[in-house]
């Protein structure tokens, strides 16, 4: 008889799925979908299991806050909500153009990422 995790998403025995990103915390990005579409900003966050990454100044969001102790006031609170990854496209701030990322070796022999239309490496 098979016995229910807690929390329920997740099957029994088997871990969370976690995406691989073309993308890393504090790269500079442009969106190049949705609503926010041509709005450039750093990676804050990422979120490796939804495949999804925060970036600042994008997809920002008001959140109405209850007091929480008595005699204090209620506030109203801006944060960035998470957007997927495959709408961000790395940004060349010298070029000012969006690249894909490719992977190459240093002459020392590190790996490095580099974006593909101005061979600017990033790492």
């Amino acid at each position: 008889m098979a016995v229910p995790i807690k929390g329920g998403s997740q099957k029994a025995g088997k871990e969370p799925v976690r995406y691989k990103m073309h993308v890393k915390k504090g790269d500079t990005v442009q969106v190049i979908a949705g609503k926010e579409k041509g709005k450039v900003g750093e990676i804050l966050r990422t979120l490796p299991k939804e495949s999804k990454v925060v970036v600042k100044g994008v997809n920002v969001k008001t959140k109405h806050m209850k007091a929480q102790q008595e005699g204090e006031s209620g506030k109203i609170v801006n944060f960035e909500a998470p957007i997927h990854s495959s709408n961000v496209m790395l940004y060349s701030a010298k070029e000012k153009t969006v690249s894909r990322v490719c992977y190459t070796f240093t002459e020392d022999g590190r790996k490095v990422r580099m974006l593909k239309k101005t061979g600017e490496i990033i790492d």
